[in-house]
Formats: structure tokens, C-alpha cells, sequence
């Protein structure tokens, strides 16, 4: 077996009640490598065509990376897979934190579970091995009850536990799933799916050390990494996520009063700088990362108190301009609900910005809400919040995200819900970066803004070879508004990259183009810690493979390149702001997903990869179960 890898994977069956390991071969590692490559790769063999996502055959799948655990900044993230309760479709979700890299050194690269247990249960994983427990205390608590509570039935204040909330106990289809209070695994409902299972938390705790094939090789990388990162310079460490905001603000493309405005009024007043400067106490981070993006925040009039972390920008912007809410204080309450709860800040803020539109043009009433719910209103955002989470009155129907509701209320609600096969749109605009029409809408979780790198980077290539994403042959300059076969390319082969991000393990603030962590040197220290001759070639090959699987998986759970579409809304133009005017072109947007389509090697009429592809990317294996689609 590698180096960077156990060689055994946990396996939990809950309807049993039992668990059992087991040992994958080299093979298998080296061509899906980790975090949402493997996880695709047993979701695809092991949930059934029209597996209920609450259901028992569904799983619930837990991948590590060959570098997790070691202290590189950046790669530790791990992924969580699982067939999403929001959308019908493959469902992923990243997070970063303590807990993946406590996973590999408690003696597992992974953990697939499948079953639903009679009574809430937690798993506790500690130094190779694995056992269920009983969780009925703990279901019903908010986040930070259950980890002080944990903690102090194990003795062990340092436990990383993960676990769904209240929200996920109610099966609110995007509840997600979260470690130490505020890594969060965010989006696609996998949260609803550990729910459904009654898993109320994985504790894990290990202490086996994660050693290279190449100890050398690896820490040449790491000297590179700190002669080359100026965190004082960084504006990641200096403003967190929520540095963006007022540029965003500035350039037009700040989502506003439900993506109709791209500017908003009180931008200055929630942007990174306004939070350093009032409610921050704390830079977090995660495990070995210098960036330490993370804001820790206190509000005592909310509650709000530095063990549950900060909002970040997605958070800000969705339950900040959205809807029309310029309070930073009352923005880090709505995040600590979010936490509380274990909810997707994103798709609650756009669900909560959605029944904000209702409410305007009369689809929803005061009687309906039990409460007036115009734009800017603080009260009514927070209440919301608590509704849906609980599923209580209008909440039980705006648990089902927009997609749902809006089918549900009729009366042309369908033209302002935003989202993409159900999922709903991050804090990004594609009318003013146009690669996001591709990345909403080809995502195989629905509408995901990290698909690739946007548009900005691709304002900086250049024929120098110094800019980001040379190494693949990205040497020109792209425009934000460019919409021709350049932008395609550049975004497909830029997909690849982030793709390789969530094989690896790999946080995209770290690496390049936001960061300077180069795919060059990526590709080293996975040669160094596996001991395997690996290239970039390989690398992008493997991130290729798990993009066309989890394509695999939504078109035979029948979707096709009709469900890659986007909300009514990006093609109308923006009401305010530097882009006032400006809306997508059906047309234009309609070549560039058939262009993709072509490059992607994916069938326009199916939406299926074709056999071309799949015998290219070693997965002819799947061939037969695509064979009667269309």
C-alpha cells in the first residue's frame, strides 16, 4: 500500500448495527485517489437506479485524500457524497476543519454507510477502531450542545465531531453537515441524508502520524511553500472571504434583492473590512493551513460567540444583500442560527430571499407567514430561519427549497426561484462572470460556483508563463464577458483543476489561481508522499474521471442536457449597478454549453458521456448501465 493511505476503509451498516473494514487495492487508489473521485466512484457501484435519498439504499460516504493529515496548507479538506434529497442527482459537499485529517490518523481513509438505524446512534472512530453508540440525548440539541456534550461523555476535549442538526433530524432537504461548529460540509442536503439514518454524529479521534514515501521530496515542497506565501500580504488571511464584497459591489455583480440588483446600498457596511474592524476577535484556520481565512466573531446581543466561528462571505451576501439586510451583527445572528441548526447558509438565504418576492407580489401574505416579511427585514429573515429549520408553519413548505415551493404556489413564482436542478444559486453572477453560466449549470450537484476559478483569473493569463494555470496551457487572456470558444476552454480545463482540488484534498484559497500554491508543485508533493511517479497529466486525468462519474450518475437517474439550464432571472438584466442593463444571451449561453458538451465528449442528445469517453477514462465498467438511457 502508498504512503498518504491506510488501506482500509470503514464500513457501517446501521440497519444491523454493525461495522466491518475493508482493504481497497493500489489500483483502485491511484485512478479515483481520494475525497469526491472515490466517493463517486462507490456511489455509482453501490446505490441502485432510483434509490430514494432517505432511504436506506442510499449511502452516506466519507473520503480522505493522500495528504490529509499532513501539514501542507491547505490539503485538509475531505469530501461527503451521497445521492442528494435536494435535488434527485449525485450530491457532494466539501469541508475543511480538523475532522478529515483526524479520520486518516485514527487508521481510515474513508467511511461508507449505508442502512438507517432503528434509534439515534453516533459512530465514535479512535485509533483503528469503530463502534456505534447510542445518541438519543444528543437528537433535538443545537450543534454547540452536542459537541460540549460529547466531549464531556468521552473525557476528550480534543474529539473532532461531525454531525448533522436539527435540520437534518426534519429532513429540510438542504441541512447540512458540519465539524467543530463551523467547517461545513454545505450544500446538496447530505445533512437530511444523516438524518434519515438517525446518525446524529462520526466522532473521531486518532493519533497515528502520516508519513511520506519521500520525506525530502515533501519537505522541499513545504520550504517552497513558505519562501513563496507572504501571509501578511494576503488578503484571504487579512479579510477572510468577505474581502470580496465591496468589489464585487463595485464591479456590479454583488447579488442583491434576489439577483434583480447587482449593486447594494449598504455593501461597505458588511464587507470584510467593516467586520475586521468591529465584531472580529479571531483568525481561525484549519488543520496546518498558515492562510487562517477563517473569522471568528462575537455579537453578545445575538449570542454569537467565537467557538461558532464567523460568517463568510456565501453567508453575508445571502442573508446580507440578498435580502436588502445591511446589519453585520444581526448578519452574524442568521449565521449562528445556520450553525445551530446545521443548515446550507446559501440555500437558506436564497429561499428566505424567494419567499422575500412572494411576499412583494402577493403570492404569499402576512396570513401565510404569520408575519410581514418585506426586503431588509431582519425580524422576519431570523424567524425564518427558526421555521424552517424546525419545519414549522410556512417553513415546512420553504424546507423543500424554491425549486418545490415554487411548483407548490403557482402563480408564476417558477421565474424568480433560483436555482439549478433544484439547487440553489450560490453569491456569484453570471451575468457579469460568464464562465458561471457553464459552472451553474453543467454541475452535476446543480447550481455550484466551485466548479472552476472565475472569471477575474482569466483576465490575467498570459504567454509569460508566470500566471496562474500556465502549466495547462492557459496562456491568453479571456474577457469576464467573453462568451466564445476561449472562455469554454479555459473554463473546462480550469474545471479540471478544481476538480483535482476535491480528489486531493486540496483548499482552492491555497492553491493557485487564488493562491500560490501551483499545480507543479501539487503534483510533487503527491509524488513525494505516495511514492507513486505521478504527473499532471495523470492528476487532471483522475479529476476528467470523477467529473464524467458523477455525470454518469445524474443521467441515469434521468437527467439530460435539459436540466442544464439556468433561472429565468440571469437572462433578464440587472436593475442597478456598473452592469445595469446587462442580462445572459439565450443564444449565446446555448453554444456555450453545446461547445462544452463537444469538448467534454458528451452526448447532446443523451447528455451521457459517450463510449469514447468512458473507455478513455477506464470507465467502460459503467456502459451497461447507460446503454438504455434516451
Amino acid at each position: 500500500m502508498p504512503n498518504g493511505y491506510n488501506g482500509r476503509i470503514l464500513r457501517v451498516d446501521l440497519t444491523r448495527g454493525t461495522t466491518g473494514v475493508e482493504a481497497p487495492d493500489e489500483a483502485l487508489y491511484r485512478r479515483y485517489l481520494g475525497g469526491g473521485g472515490l466517493g463517486a466512484y462507490y456511489l455509482l457501484k453501490e446505490v441502485p437506479r432510483g434509490a430514494d435519498p432517505l432511504g436506506p439504499d442510499n449511502r452516506l460516504i466519507f473520503m480522505t485524500s493522500p495528504l490529509n493529515g499532513l501539514p501542507l496548507s491547505g490539503v485538509n479538506r475531505f469530501s461527503a457524497v451521497a445521492k442528494s434529497p435536494l435535488t434527485g442527482g449525485y450530491g457532494e459537499a466539501e469541508a475543511g476543519g480538523f475532522w478529515g485529517p483526524e479520520l486518516k490518523m485514527a487508521g481510515f481513509d474513508g467511511i461508507i454507510i449505508q442502512g438507517t438505524a432503528s434509534s439515534p446512534v453516533y459512530l465514535y472512530v479512535h485509533d483503528g477502531e469503530a463502534e456505534l453508540r447510542d445518541a438519543t440525548a444528543y437528537w433535538g440539541q443545537l450543534a454547540d450542545s452536542v459537541q460540549h456534550g460529547l466531549e464531556e461523555e468521552l473525557g476528550d476535549q480534543r474529539i473532532r465531531v461531525l454531525q448533522t442538526g436539527i435540520a437534518g433530524e426534519n429532513g429540510v432537504r438542504y441541512a447540512a453537515i458540519v465539524n467543530q461548529q463551523k467547517h461545513f460540509n454545505g450544500r446538496a442536503g447530505l445533512g437530511a441524508v444523516m438524518g434519515a439514518k438517525k446518525l446524529k454524529a462520526i466522532v473521531c479521534r486518532g493519533r497515528k502520524a502520516v508519513e511520506p514515501a519521500d520525506p525530502d521530496g515533501f519537505k522541499a515542497v513545504l520550504r517552497w511553500f513558505r519562501a513563496a506565501y507572504d501571509r501578511d500580504a494576503d488578503p484571504r488571511h487579512l479579510l477572510g472571504t468577505a474581502g470580496i464584497v465591496r468589489s464585487l459591489d463595485a464591479g456590479g455583480m454583488l447579488p442583491t434583492r434576489n439577483f434583480r440588483d447587482g449593486s447594494f446600498e449598504q455593501a461597505a457596511a458588511i464587507s470584510g473590512e467593516a467586520l475586521r474592524d468591529t465584531i472580529l476577535v479571531n483568525r481561525g484556520t484549519c488543520h496546518g493551513c498558515a492562510v487562517a481565512c477563517k473569522r471568528e466573531v462575537e455579537v453578545p446581543e445575538y449570542g454569537v460567540r467565537a467557538e461558532h466561528g464567523g460568517p463568510e462571505y456565501e453567508t453575508i451576501a445571502a442573508h446580507g444583500s440578498l435580502l436588502g439586510v445591511g446589519d453585520l451583527k444581526q448578519l452574524a445572528g442568521a449565521n449562528l442560527k445556520c450553525n445551530q441548526y446545521v443548515l446550507d447558509s446559501i440555500s437558506t438565504g436564497v429561499v428566505i430571499g424567494f419567499a422575500m418576492e412572494c411576499y412583494e407580489k402577493g403570492i404569499l401574505s402576512r396570513d401565510d407567514l404569520g408575519f410581514d416579511l418585506p426586503y431588509g427585514s431582519q425580524e422576519g429573515a431570523l424567524r425564518l430561519i427558526d421555521l424552517i429549520a424546525r419545519r414549522e408553519g410556512i417553513g415546512d413548505l420553504l424546507a423543500d427549497g424554491v425549486k418545490v415551493a415554487a411548483a407548490k404556489l403557482g402563480q408564476g413564482a417558477e421565474s424568480f426561484a433560483l436555482h439549478v436542478k433544484g439547487q440553489e444559486l450560490p453569491m456569484h453572477e453570471p451575468r457579469g462572470k460568464r464562465s458561471l453560466a457553464l459552472a451553474y449549470a453543467t454541475s452535476a450537484t446543480g447550481a455550484d460556483h466551485m466548479e472552476a476559478p472565475h472569471d477575474p483569473f482569466f483576465q490575467s493569463l498570459d504567454a509569460h508563463g508566470t500566471s496562474a494555470l500556465s502549466a495547462l496551457g492557459l496562456i491568453e487572456p479571456v474577457e469576464m464577458l467573453d462568451t466564445g470558444p476561449k472562455k469554454v476552454k479555459v473554463y473546462y480545463y480550469a474545471q479540471l483543476v478544481w476538480g483535482l482540488y476535491d480528489t486531493i484534498g486540496m483548499c482552492d484559497f491555497v492553491g493557485e489561481p487564488i493562491n500560490v500554491l501551483t499545480v507543479d508543485k501539487l503534483t510533487d508533493a503527491v509524488r513525494a508522499v505516495t511514492g507513486w511517479p505521478v504527473s499532471l497529466f495523470e492528476l487532471i486525468k483522475v479529476s476528467e474521471r470523477a467529473n464524467n462519474m458523477k455525470r454518469a450518475f445524474n443521467v441515469r437517474e434521468g437527467f439530460t442536457m435539459a436540466d442544464d439550464t439556468l433561472p429565468d432571472r440571469l437572462f433578464e438584466p440587472l436593475e442597478n449597478g456598473a452592469l445595469q442593463g446587462t442580462a445572459l444571451d439565450r443564444a449565446d449561453f446555448a453554444r456555450m454549453l453545446e461547445l462544452y458538451y463537444e469538448m467534454a465528449g458528451w452526448d447532446k442528445q443523451t447528455g451521457a458521456p459517450t463510449p469514447a469517453k468512458l473507455a478513455e477514462l477506464d470507465l467502460d465498467w459503467f456502459q451497461a448501465e447507460l446503454a438504455d438511457v434516451g
